[in-house]
C-alpha cells in the first residue's frame, strides 16, 4: 500500500475509472442519501432553534439587536451560546440543501 497518496486520491482513482452511467448512478445514491441526511440535521436544528424562541419567547435576531438582559442567569448565557450554534447549523444546512438541490434536478428523484 503506497503511504505518499490519500485515501481521498485512491477513492477518486477508481471512481473516475468507472463507467459514466456507474459514476452517475453512485453521485445519484449519494446525493439522495446525504440530502436525507441533511434534512434529519435541518430537522434537528430548527427544532433546537424554535426551543430557545418559544423558552425565551424572542426570536434570535431580535436579541441580537436588544442583547441579553441584564438579569440574565448563567443558563441563559450558556443557552444563548448554543442557540447561536443551531441557528448557525440550520443556516449552512439550508445553504448545503440548496446546493444539492441543483444536482437534484438532474433527475436523481426521478
Amino acid at each position: 500500500m503506497e503511504y505518499t497518496t490519500s485515501i481521498g486520491e485512491k477513492i477518486e482513482s477508481h471512481f473516475l475509472s468507472l463507467p459514466p452511467e456507474e459514476k452517475t448512478a453512485v453521485i445519484i445514491h449519494g446525493v439522495a442519501v446525504h440530502f436525507s441526511e441533511l434534512n434529519n440535521r435541518l430537522f434537528l436544528a430548527r427544532s433546537k432553534v424554535r426551543f430557545f424562541e418559544e423558552k425565551y419567547c424572542i426570536k434570535l435576531p431580535e436579541l441580537e439587536e436588544k442583547g441579553l438582559p441584564d438579569d440574565a442567569d448563567y443558563e441563559m448565557h450558556e443557552e444563548y451560546i448554543m442557540w447561536h450554534h443551531w441557528n448557525e447549523v440550520a443556516e449552512k444546512t439550508e445553504k448545503q440543501i440548496e446546493t444539492l438541490k441543483t444536482i437534484a434536478e438532474y433527475g436523481v428523484f426521478r
